[in-house]
């Protein structure tokens, strides 16, 4: 290490919607920290979800901790979010390098190294909130599909397949939402519906926000230190937006039973709406399964991988708190 060089109290890597709820806590705990960001502009994930992805909530249940997403009528589309989150992060002045590209984190002397694209920097504490979106997951089957496949990381929209047919598969919102999207499209099918179980519709007069709340039931449960509750799923899981309920009503989204071997699937297209990974990928000298192999490096984001709805706008305030108040404990016992 050269001498007089900078050694930050925390670096978090990843500035999207995790990142930023936990430097707002990091600000208030007067921190010397710096947020490191892979995307040209502020949103994180939310710059690449498909045109027409909203929130399964309205603005007024969508809020990270602090100033409240501005109002809009219905369910907000991810132009609306990036724009909450560029303003959010002006507001708290919140320190964020971008572009920047973490390649590896590692750990000597007792200070975390943060390898970049664009040098070297060195931390008490990292705290990772890379999120999953540049980890799609999609699982093995049998046999050989010969069409083109997709997965919703990357699903840009009913244009691709005006005239072909597609198979999408996933029974949770994000399949049930570009299913709905592509059947509800007349230039698009047949779009054939796969599922493992039947579609739990929720109520139609029941949005996002009673998620929210079972996820923050559990969330603070667990935070407290109780067993997990588990989750309360007998309202269903799929969110009916508009157009999921306008393509279920009309007949057109029908689920099929998940198939056994690609080779059972005829269609021109496949999508993969089977979710997401953690990134963990600049992390993976420091893991191991869920748990860090060195002191002062904490998880925020990545979905139930650290708890109930901490992947959601909504839901990542209470990790993004935790995290922030471990961090600065323990950088007041390193110094």
């Amino acid at each position: 290490m050269a001498s007089g060089e900078h050694i930050y109290d925390v670096i978090v890597v990843g500035g999207g919607q995790s990142g930023l709820a936990t430097g707002y806590y990091l600000r208030r705990h007067k921190l010397d920290f710096l947020i490191l960001d892979d995307q040209d502009s502020p949103g994180g994930g939310w710059r690449h979800v498909w045109d027409s992805m909203t929130l399964f909530s309205t603005a007024e249940f969508s809020n990270l901790p602090g100033i409240p997403m501005p109002h809009y009528d219905g369910f907000p589309p991810a132009s609306h979010v990036i724009d909450y989150l560029a303003a959010y992060e002006a507001r708290y002045e919140l320190p964020v390098r971008r572009p920047v590209r973490v390649e590896r984190v590692g750990h000597e002397g007792g200070l975390f190294v943060v390898e970049t694209d664009q040098g070297v920097l060195r931390a008490r504490c990292v705290i990772a909130a890379t999120g999953t979106w540049s980890a799609p997951f999609v699982p093995t089957y049998p046999g050989r599909f010969h069409g083109r496949q997709w997965h919703s990381a990357n699903y840009p929209g009913p244009a691709p397949f005006k005239r072909q047919s597609v198979a999408v598969v996933g029974g949770a919102n994000s399949g049930a939402q570009i299913a709905a999207e592509l059947a509800n499209s007349p230039e698009v099918g047949p779009v054939l519906w796969y599922t493992l179980e039947p579609p739990r519709w929720m109520p139609d007069d029941i949005d996002g926000r009673e998620l929210f709340r079972r996820n923050r039931g559990r969330a603070l449960a667990i935070l407290r230190g109780e067993p997990d509750p588990g989750p309360d799923s007998l309202l269903g899981d799929i969110v009916m937006l508009p157009s999921v309920k306008e393509a279920r009503d009309l007949g057109r989204l029908r689920a099929r039973p998940m198939f056994a071997s690609l080779k059972e699937v005829y269609a021109d297209n496949l999508i993969w709406c089977t979710g997401f990974r953690p990134a963990l990928g600049p992390f993976r000298r420091l893991v191991r399964g869920r748990a860090p192999l060195v002191q002062g490096l904490y998880f925020v984001g990545y979905g139930d991988w650290v708890g109930p709805g901490a992947a959601t706008i909504t839901g990542v305030g209470p990790y993004a708190k935790k995290a922030a108040a471990d961090a600065a404990a323990f950088v007041r016992m390193k110094r």
